[in-house]
């Protein structure tokens, strides 16, 4: 589409969509004149998208790219189907006009400024297959400000910060693990019962012990002691 003053490729931004990622959409000025023109971008939904840049200058004969992001959307539209809509404003500037010298009453009509505008679409098409295994969550945090049109007055506003989305994917236990696992109970299960077999007989010899007229200490209840002492500090080495 083109007026008289700059040709606008493509005449719709269309937009690959996909949940929970930023996608952005190229927007190629053109100007045929030998004046220098001074561009706005506008949008319906502001706090949706970004423009950089939002305001501008083409020089005579030359071509500039505006870069039109839309913030990663967390439910898909019905039918997939966009009412949003955008408006392009163009006016002649001063010859070496510069981005810095564009002001919001070079557009003004009732200043009696010629404005030229074109009305421009948002289409949502479907996304490229294979889907591209780059995360598209990290785009520039601070952009450069756009403007809203809803009734025909303008007002700035910041875009919202950068989105990420880190994934974290988990790991289950390997099934040697697992093996390792099982082994050391059945271990320690074992572990446990010798010393509770040894403890009865333990406890047996302590009883005939008291009942010995010799007072002395039976050679086998010795060596159980120091046995149990090896058992209980291998399996304390094990759990």
């Amino acid at each position: 589409m083109s007026n008289e003053l700059l040709t606008i490729d493509p005449v719709d931004l269309q937009f690959p969509f996909e949940l929970k990622k930023q996608i952005s959409c190229s927007l190629y000025l053109g100007n045929k004149t030998d004046n220098y023109v001074a561009f706005k971008v506008k949008t319906t939904n502001p706090k949706k998208y970004c423009v950089r840049p939002n305001t501008g200058v083409v020089h005579p004969r030359s071509s500039s790219e505006v870069l039109v992001t839309m913030q990663a959307q967390k439910e898909a539209p019905a039918d997939m189907q966009c009412k949003d809509k955008f408006l392009l404003q163009c006016v002649v500037a001063s010859p070496g006009a510069t981005p810095k010298d564009v002001t919001h009453e070079m557009f003004s009509k009732e200043a009696g400024h010629r404005v030229e505008e074109t009305k421009l679409r948002v289409i949502y098409v479907a996304p490229p297959r294979p889907p591209s295994p780059v995360r598209e969550g990290s785009e520039e945090g601070s952009s450069p400000r756009a403007s809203v049109s809803d009734n025909g007055n303008a007002s700035d506003f910041t875009a919202a910060p950068r989105f990420s989305a880190d994934r974290v994917d988990a790991q289950d236990n390997s099934s040697e693990a697992r093996a390792l696992v099982t082994r050391l109970t059945e271990e320690k299960n074992s572990a446990v019962q010798l010393n509770n077999r040894l403890q009865q007989e333990l406890d047996q010899l302590k009883r005939e012990s008291k009942r010995s007229q010799s007072g002395g200490i039976p050679f086998m209840y010795v060596l159980l002691v120091g046995l149990i002492g090896l058992i209980l500090g291998y399996i304390m080495k094990r759990t």
